[in-house]
């Protein structure tokens, strides 16, 4: 017999992970790395869903998978927080709102351009002084000793020297097995747990399915000429494979749509600049996409292909991340992996973050006016961005 009680509670949460992701679904923009700065920001600091360690050790799991590692934050936080319906609705809310300006602008993009409109400047501002916000943070927790910030600073110089996704990879491997070497004295013997709703028969089916799919679909589609099913099986596989996030992905697909004829060169730019221009994940360029070669139903199918990878590998590695970090050997793995994500984000926010956004000393002016707003007034982010885009129309005014 069910509890009234108890469901009314489950409802409740649930909504409350809808509504709370659906409001950084509209003011989270600036890539994935501010995105895990607006994260910490609600999830962690303001609900206290989880601890910092938590959401730092989730962090690094993500970093390890392929996919938009804020998106898979984001449906792990509403996994933890309501099971797999909750992290399905988390991943709703966050990612709706862009896929709807983005399908929209597919059906518009020869009459609407923005690549001139102030706001997106004004954006960029409002991402750097989110992002050094989330730097700040993060090292005080992740960086704590000499060793960790070494770690951390020249994981940030290889990368400003040789940025690419593989470097990422080979920088977070090495340094996990610094960690493993030289941190396992440092475990902590008691590490708080979370609570997950996914067993590991779960798990581990939900990673038998993803293997299957990467070899089914290929097969499925040169046997078939349907375009839908060419479009998941494209999406899928760009999803299962691309490591480095959303800026990666993008010259994978390049490759599988515009030599093919699907969309032309030009089509695709234009829907490279929306997406650079709207919250969310830059994931949801696939809707743009999608709906330029096959409709709205070719925008559900292609967002559908490129994030299920994500949702597949999520629900794999959750059921074991609690058993491993109990362990001081993998506690010492993460101690070093958190160290080098803290320096890949101080590369990040150099560049692209920094070096696309401050360019005269009005926009320095404005970037010190709302780190000071979010770092000492703790002014919440989703208010940052509306005072961001106020204030860079109003200094743009004055300073003619």
């Amino acid at each position: 017999m069910s509890n009234p009680k108890a469901s009314k509670n489950k409802l409740q949460t649930l909504l409350e992970i809808l509504l709370t992701s659906t409001k950084l679904g509209l003011t989270s923009f600036g890539g994935p790395v501010a995105h895990l700065a607006y994260f910490k920001d609600e999830y962690i600091d303001r609900r206290k869903w989880l601890d910092d360690k938590t959401y730092a050790d989730i962090i690094a799991l993500c970093q390890f998978l392929p996919g938009p590692a804020s998106s898979q934050v984001g449906i792990s936080i509403g996994m933890l927080r309501g099971g797999l319906l909750g992290g399905l609705i988390s991943w709703l809310g966050f990612t709706v709102p862009s896929i709807i300006v983005l399908i929209v602008f597919a059906m518009m993009y020869q009459t609407f351009s923005l690549d001139d409109a102030g706001f997106i400047h004004s954006l960029k501002i409002v991402a750097a002084a989110v992002v050094l916000h989330a730097l700040i943070g993060l090292g005080k927790k992740l960086t704590p000793d000499k060793s960790r910030i070494a770690i951390a600073l020249f994981a940030a110089s290889i990368m400003l020297l040789y940025p690419s996704a593989w470097m990422q990879i080979l920088i977070i491997l090495a340094a996990g097995f610094i960690g493993f070497t030289f941190f396992k004295d440092k475990a902590e013997s008691k590490v708080q747990p979370f609570s997950i709703n996914i067993s590991k028969k779960l798990g581990i089916t939900s990673l038998g399915l993803l293997t299957s799919l990467l070899i089914v679909l290929p097969i499925l589609n040169r046997l078939s000429d349907n375009a839908l099913l060419n479009i998941f099986d494209t999406f899928f596989r760009v999803g299962s494979l691309v490591f480095g996030g959303g800026h990666v992905v993008l010259p994978m697909i390049e490759r599988e749509v515009v030599p093919n004829g699907l969309l032309t060169a030009n089509e695709f730019l234009a829907g490279y600049g929306m997406a650079q221009a709207v919250p969310g994940p830059l994931f949801t360029f696939s809707s743009y996409l999608g709906t330029m070669m096959e409709g709205i139903l070719g925008a559900i199918v292609a967002t559908v292909g490129i994030f299920l990878p994500s949702f597949l590998l999520i629900i794999a590695a959750l059921p074991f991340l609690n058993e491993l970090r109990s362990r001081a050997t993998f506690q010492g793995v993460l101690m070093g992996v958190n160290a080098s994500v803290v320096g890949i984000l101080l590369a990040a926010f150099y560049d692209p973050v920094l070096s696309s956004s401050i360019f005269t000393t009005t926009d320095f002016a404005l970037g010190v006016i709302l780190f000071g707003l979010l770092n000492i007034w703790k002014v919440p982010a989703w208010l940052i961005v509306i005072l961001g885009v106020a204030g860079g129309y109003i200094l743009q005014f004055i300073t003619i």
